[in-house]
């Protein structure tokens, strides 16, 4: 009788879970597979059809082809609570969020989690890039969150949010392998996915036109797209009350001060470092129209539709109040680019509990605010208000809405909402 551990494997008709699920089986665990649907609507998505049920039937032919049993589980109510909604209510707010995190937040390493176990399941493992690791703190163990081994398919990004519990019942297979090794091994046991494309888009909704799938709950209204100029910046007079960007030398002097201000006065350099850009329709010029302020994100530039300039116009600013959408031309517009960021305390999440940071201390870690963007040298400051990220570098397109993460080295080691 094998008394190995029950690991239930997130099949989701990808290479990257059917690998994962043929690797433990090599290992000697007993395996199963759980199918999630997760998604019914088609509104929106770009296809038109209900992906899901390929992708399910795929996932049986692996399980068929690894002879091991599949179950499925319908989550789409949870899914639609916990996940589109939260998007719905951000865009709204003029905010972007990011659907990938919260579902594995909330859904893979929770109600799914659960699912598992009550299947009889010591582990859940899926097809993410990453790896996990143990360590002994105070007598007791630690679950460290590491960066995938192939730096170009990383996804410990996703996985910012998960905590010590779901951690201990994580496993990552693939973690330590690059995508053409893992498409090899596909290919030789003759695994139905070994050819299949990676998913792309919403996680477990797919490609969409974010406008059209958003407008299930927002209307599109016609507004302004104002350009603002570089000169706008020189001037140094900002009629909003948010203050404008900072001069580079500003910016510079401010980062050099913060080295050594305590107190009140180094909370006042950190809010003024990452404080937010704002603007009126009277700082710029109006060149076009646009559907809805909600449905743009700082730094895009397609959809915009105006014509007429030499380089690409970025979005640099939304106000979904009078429903403007502001513009820069070029990649190095002073609107599109920041040296830091803030996250109020109830955002700032770490997966090490055992290493957060107490207010007044100030720690040197790497941190990145999307997906697949180079590791980022800065500073983090922990204040009674929350947390400041102060780069080396300016940051081009922070995101409100968005998920900032920090690592030390190889090791994620926590993360926060961007406010």
């Amino acid at each position: 009788m094998n008394n190995a551990p029950k690991v239930i494997v997130g099949m989701s008709g990808g290479v990257d879970s059917s690998v994962a699920a043929y690797l433990l089986l090599e290992q000697g665990y007993r395996v199963e597979a759980m199918f999630m649907q997760n998604w019914h609507d088609t509104e929106g998505t770009l296809h038109g059809d209900c992906e899901w049920e390929e992708d399910q039937s795929v996932a049986r032919m692996v399980c068929k082809k690894l002879n091991i049993p599949f179950h499925f589980i319908d989550l789409s109510t949870e899914y639609r609570k916990r996940v589109v909604d939260y998007m719905f209510s951000e865009y709204e707010k003029g905010r972007t969020p990011n659907p990938d995190v919260l579902c594995n937040r909330e859904i893979k390493f929770d109600v799914f989690l659960e699912a598992c176990l009550q299947l009889g399941g010591d582990f859940v493992a899926t097809g993410h890039y990453c790896r996990k690791a143990e360590t002994i703190v105070d007598g007791k163990p630690v679950y460290r969150l590491l960066a995938g081994t192939d730096g170009n398919k990383d996804q410990s990004y996703f996985l910012c949010q998960l905590n010590q519990q779901q951690l201990s019942k994580a496993m990552f297979p693939i973690g330590d392998m690059e995508k053409p090794e893992v498409r090899r091994i596909a290919a030789e046991q003759h695994l139905p996915t070994a050819e299949r494309k990676d998913s792309q888009g919403i996680c477990f909704v797919g490609k969409v036109d974010l406008p059209v799938f958003l407008q299930q709950k927002i209307s599109a209204k016609d507004g302004p797209i104002v350009e603002i100029f570089p000169s706008y910046y020189d001037s140094g007079d900002s009629a909003t009350e948010a203050p404008a960007p900072m001069s580079v030398q500003a910016w510079v002097e401010a980062k050099t001060r913060l080295l050594t201000a305590i107190g009140t006065e180094r909370s006042s350099l950190l809010q003024q470092l990452a404080s937010d850009y704002s603007y009126r329709i009277s700082d710029g010029k109006v060149i076009g129209q646009h559907r809805g302020a909600h449905f743009y994100t700082i730094g895009q530039r397609k959809g915009l539709n105006v014509g007429g300039h030499i380089e690409p116009l970025f979005v640099i600013k939304t106000d979904t109040l009078e429903n403007v959408v502001y513009v820069g031309e070029g990649h190095q517009h002073p609107g599109l680019n920041r040296p830091a960021l803030f996250i109020p305390t109830d955002e700032i999440h770490w997966i090490r509990p055992d290493l957060q940071m107490e207010v007044g201390e100030a720690r040197d870690y790497l941190v990145r605010i999307r997906y697949r963007q180079a590791l980022q040298k800065a500073k983090l400051y922990r204040e009674a208000d929350g947390m400041y990220i102060v780069f080396d570098q300016l940051q081009r397109g922070i995101t409100s809405g968005q998920f900032a993460a920090w690592y030390s080295d190889q090791e994620l080691l926590g993360s926060g909402v961007i406010f």
